[in-house]
Parts: C-alpha cells; structure tokens; sequence
C-alpha cells in the first residue's frame, strides 16, 4: 500500500498497520522512509480528527474538503462565488453566520467550530429561513442598518447577522392562543415583509424611553384623553409624548411593499405594549383613528403580561369580533356616541357645525370630518377639514 493523505477512519486503521509492519526497520532503508512517512500523515490526520483544541474555522473547512475530495468550486455553494471561496480559504474574509450555517447543514461541519471563539451563535429560529423572499432591497433603500449595510447583496450575505436580531425575538416569542396574532388585511400580505416590518418596530421601541407601564390606567376614558390632545400644535407628537409617559411606545415605521398597514398593537410576553403607526395616509384624521383604535387593542385585548399582536389594515372589512369592538371603541373615546347621534340627527352639517361640535367636545375637526366621510362614503367632503399633507412632517427623521 503505498503512502498517501488519510482521509477517513478506515484509511486511518489501514496506516496504522502499515506502521506496525514496518516498525522494526533498519534506519536509512526504504522501508525506514516509507514508515516515517505513514507516521506523518497518521499525525497530520490525527490533528485534524482529534483536535486537542478546537481547528480554526478554515483549518475544518479544509479537513472536510480533503475527506470529501472537494475541490475549491464544490464550496461555491456555501459562499456564493468563486471570488469569496478564495478570500474564505486564504483567511481574508471572515464567515458570515449564514455561510456557517449553510457549512453547518450542508457538509456537517460542527457549528462550535465553525464559529471559533466568536461570541455569535446560531439560533435554531432562524433555521430555514430563506433571507431571499426578504424586502431586502427597501431595506437597503431605508437605510435600516445605516453604513454598516450598503448594498442588498452585503444585506444578503451578512442576512443571518443583521436580520436575526431584527425577527428573531418576534418567531421565538410563543404566542398564546387567545392571543395569537391577528391580521386585519382586505389583500394577502407578504409574510416575510410582515415579519420584517415587526421586528423593525421592536427595534426601534427598544430605543425609546419610556415610564414603567401601568396596564390599569390603560382604559377607554384614558383614550378619550388621548384623543383631546387633537387641537393642540403638534398634536401627534403631543400624543406620542403623552403616552410614552404612560409606558406605551409608539413607533411609527411606514409600511414595506405587499402589506397593507395602518397601525399595529403587539406585545412580547414581560415587556409593555407597542403601538406602530405606517401613516399610510398622510391626514389627521386617519392618524387619530388609529392610533386610537390600536390604543383601543392595547385596553381590551392586551393587558394580560403575554404577547399577541393586532396588524390593522383599517381599511379592510370589520372580520372579527376583537376588530368591531376595538373600531366601536376608538370611535366612541373621540366622539361619544350619545352625542354623535345627537349631532347628526340634526341634518346635514356645514363646515362651521363640523368645527363648532368639534370644539365643544375638545376634539380636533379633523376627527369630526373624517367620521363623517367615513360613514357617507362621500370622501369629497370637508375636504379641508381634514388635515391632509400635515401628520408625517412631524414624524420625519434620518433613516437608519
């Protein structure tokens, strides 16, 4: 048998063996040559095979090629093009969680290895996910990871690193069944945009302070509160400062293509409830509809310490008993609806009866005009009243 590279437990025997026969071998002689040259490789596979520390990710990339008989182009699965399986190779680019991954299930190399002593670990929530079917692209476009990300193809290779903080904690949150998460959407929404669109309004509540959430003081009075902050300057943002004094923070993250969104009330099991406005429609009345209705998730739906998550497509029909009564809730904390049909019984209103019962229950005409389009369909009018153009002026901020 003649000397060649070891490349698995039953070569590794054979050598052995080989060694043993030519143990007794006058030194200088070819055989001498041959058995010091089996116990070379015989030591090379034994490091390899039975490491005393962990190998370098490289070193194990290369071991299970060389068991495998794989040649450099076999790797371009694993890390994309040729270009990176030369880069990976000579140890100038470091493996992206999604390369160790794809190492990890495709050629069966230990995770603990790959990895080294970097402190990043792979999380089994993420297994299978296809990065690809993300919006990675408005991604991008949005500036959501600010420098670090400039190009969908970086976002795509480093996917496992960047995104897994983002949706994880929203796929590994177990959600209860009465509290499982409800889709109010008149079209089908994109799963992936969905998820991505979520764990963007995690982050971005993480980041905002906020007083220690009392869920008692969370009632439907509480939101007529809300709701008169309406006329005042700034309005919204009045409301938004309003509540995070009250423990609830409010997000507001315009919606990703294919999902349809007004507003969202969810919540992880330990922490307080979130609010997220897309301001898919730039007025002040869908603003305070809204957000009102989602506040209205938060008193009736949300206040047990479990997660659970209310996505609004306002637009969409009234599915469910939870959505009419958040919607028959938001509605009657702006406007009683004693007074409501009071107002309404007596006629068709004019502007100047729109803004006069508006100012009597301290709410902004806005609310009152959009009621009214809303219920008579007829969207052309008060047209004026109705705050177009002046809600997200007072939410813009740099990206990322």
């Amino acid at each position: 048998m003649r000397p060649k590279v070891i490349k698995n437990e039953a070569e590794y025997a054979a050598a052995l063996k080989e060694i043993e026969v030519l143990w007794d071998a006058a030194p200088g002689t070819p055989e001498a040559e041959t058995a010091e040259l089996w116990t070379a490789l015989v030591e090379n596979y034994e490091k390899a095979a039975y490491p005393t520390e962990a190998p370098d990710p490289v070193s194990a990339i290369r071991f299970r090629m060389e068991q495998q008989n794989l040649k450099p182009a076999d790797l371009i699965p694993y890390l994309g093009s040729k270009s990176r399986v030369s880069e990976v190779l000579a140890g100038r680019r470091p493996l992206s969680l999604s390369m160790i991954r794809r190492f990890h299930e495709g050629l069966g190399i230990p995770a603990e290895v790959l990895l080294g002593k970097s402190p990043r670990r792979l999380s089994p929530a993420l297994s299978g996910t296809d990065w690809r079917s993300f919006p990675l692209t408005e991604m991008v476009r949005r500036r959501w990871f600010g420098d670090a990300i400039r190009s969908t193809r970086d976002l795509l290779e480093r996917a496992e690193e960047v995104l897994g903080p983002l949706v994880g904690p929203v796929l590994a949150e177990p959600t209860p069944a009465a509290l499982r998460q409800k889709v109010r959407t008149g079209s089908v929404a994109d799963e992936n945009a969905l998820l991505a669109w979520k764990g963007r309004v995690w982050h971005l509540a993480e980041r905002q302070r906020a007083a220690p959430y009392n869920p008692k003081a969370i009632t439907k009075s509480f939101i007529g509160e809300v709701a008169r902050l309406s006329p005042l300057k700034g309005g919204p943002t009045v409301a938004v400062d309003y509540l995070a004094k009250a423990g609830i923070r409010v997000v507001v993250e315009p919606r990703l293509p294919r999902t349809h969104l007004d507003g969202a009330a969810m919540r992880i099991a330990g922490r307080p409830p979130v609010v997220a406005l897309t301001l898919r429609y730039d007025r002040l009345d869908h603003f305070w509809f809204t957000l009102c209705h989602e506040l209205a998730h938060v008193a009736l739906h949300l206040q047990r310490d479990q997660g659970g998550a209310f996505v609004d497509d306002l637009e969409a029909p009234d599915d469910s008993a939870r959505e009419r009564e958040a919607d028959r809730a938001a509605a009657d904390a702006m406007i009683p609806e004693a007074e409501w049909k009071s107002f309404r019984g007596q006629g068709t209103p004019s502007r100047e009866d729109v803004m006069d019962f508006a100012a009597s229950l301290r709410v902004h005409p806005a609310i009152v005009a959009g009621r009214i389009r809303k219920e008579t369909k007829n969207y052309r009018l008060f047209s004026g009243l109705i705050g177009n153009r002046k809600v997200r002026v007072l939410f813009a901020r740099p990206e990322g």
